[in-house]
């Protein structure tokens, strides 16, 4: 069986930046990523997606992002870029290695692979991130529902759903922004539980994230704080606001439930609908830890800031408030990378 310092379970933007991170602390980790190419979920997202952080605050550490500072990469540019960063890293990244399961060896793991083979790792990285396990919840009535149901996972543009009936579940930026673009080819409502809240996308004439940065917001450990995160607002620069007001989509409370064909208000009005799309979010994707034991009962990580509470040779990265509000993210997610670098560096110098 092969013997590595640290598995780095997942290739995408919190892989590559843990195995940046691991390799300035002197250790060489090993990246399995499941897919053929080391971009993570960006390949999978719907084919409109941009940035809501502008290209220069949106890289990972050690390479910038090309082009305009101050544009908003579309998705493809953002699987250009990490594509570049794989390859510069020049690190062991192997793809189509998907992990089934961790076991804990004496001090260290034994990652098991789908493939049916084994490494030994000192310490794990756990970096899969959380698009293989979209968050469904059952609709009430959705037995009976003889239309379209899909996650926001499952969508890529609008042109399917040319001249239907559709409503989107959510009120965050996903939620908002797919609706607003099926709002061009279809009648599109959006249903919610609150009101949408928006934050402007900018203040002063500067971004939003250039006072996430300068007033320390961004980085503040509010995570280990807030026992429940806090919802997002939908960043705006007036459009989807302005969308919202005209009607296109239009905004309503959540419905009571379906039958059939039909859906049902709170108003006690009925009518057909083609399809839903839940924009309602991701849970981390982590199965392979459950023979560990790391996970709680709803398979959400037991951990501190990212350092396992159960296995000190343990680490997570990208995990949503994981420390702070940009811990998910591009321009985030390389300091908690660098912190779960030096914990395990530490770690493993101690044994």
């Amino acid at each position: 069986m092969e013997h590595v310092d640290v598995a780095v379970i997942g290739g995408g933007q919190s892989g590559l930046a843990a195995a940046y991170a691991l390799a300035r602390q002197g250790l060489a980790p090993v990246v399995l990523e499941a897919s053929d190419q080391a971009t993570g979920s960006w390949p999978h997202y719907y084919d409109s997606l941009t940035l809501f952080s502008p290209a220069r605050y949106s890289a990972l550490p050690g390479m910038a992002f090309g082009g305009d500072p101050d544009r908003y990469p579309h998705r493809d540019e953002v699987i250009a870029y990490l594509t570049a960063y794989a390859h510069r890293l020049q690190a062991d990244i192997r793809t189509g290695h998907r992990v089934a399961a961790v076991r804990a060896n004496g001090g260290g793991f034994t990652i098991e692979l789908e493939s049916g083979g084994r490494l030994a790792a000192r310490a794990v990285v756990a970096a899969s991130g959380s698009f293989g396990r979209p968050h469904r919840p059952t609709l009430p009535g959705q037995e009976s529902f003889t239309g379209q149901v899909l996650h926001a996972a499952d969508y890529r543009d609008p042109r399917p759903f040319t001249g239907q009936r559709v409503i989107v579940v959510g009120a965050g930026n996903s939620a908002v922004q797919i609706a607003a673009e099926l709002a061009g080819v279809s009648r599109t409502t959006l249903a919610t539980r609150t009101p949408v809240k928006f934050a402007r996308q900018h203040l002063l004439g500067r971004d939003l994230h250039f006072w996430l940065t300068r007033t320390g917001l961004d980085t503040a450990p509010l995570g280990r704080l807030l026992p429940t995160p806090p919802a997002r607002p939908v960043l705006d620069d007036a459009r989807y606001r302005a969308a919202l007001d005209t009607g296109a989509p239009d905004r309503r409370p959540m419905f009571q439930g379906l039958d059939g064909e039909k859906v049902t208000w709170a108003d006690g009005t009925a009518e057909m609908v083609d399809a839903f799309i839940l924009a309602t979010g991701y849970r981390p994707d982590l199965p392979y830890l459950a023979p560990l034991g790391a996970l709680d009962a709803g398979g959400r990580p037991l951990h501190r800031g990212g350092r396992s509470s159960s296995h000190p040779g343990l680490h997570f990265v990208g995990l949503e408030w994981q420390r702070s509000l940009s811990s998910n993210s591009l321009r985030g997610v390389g300091r908690d990378a660098e912190r779960a670098a030096r914990h395990l560096g530490a770690h493993l110098r101690s044994r």
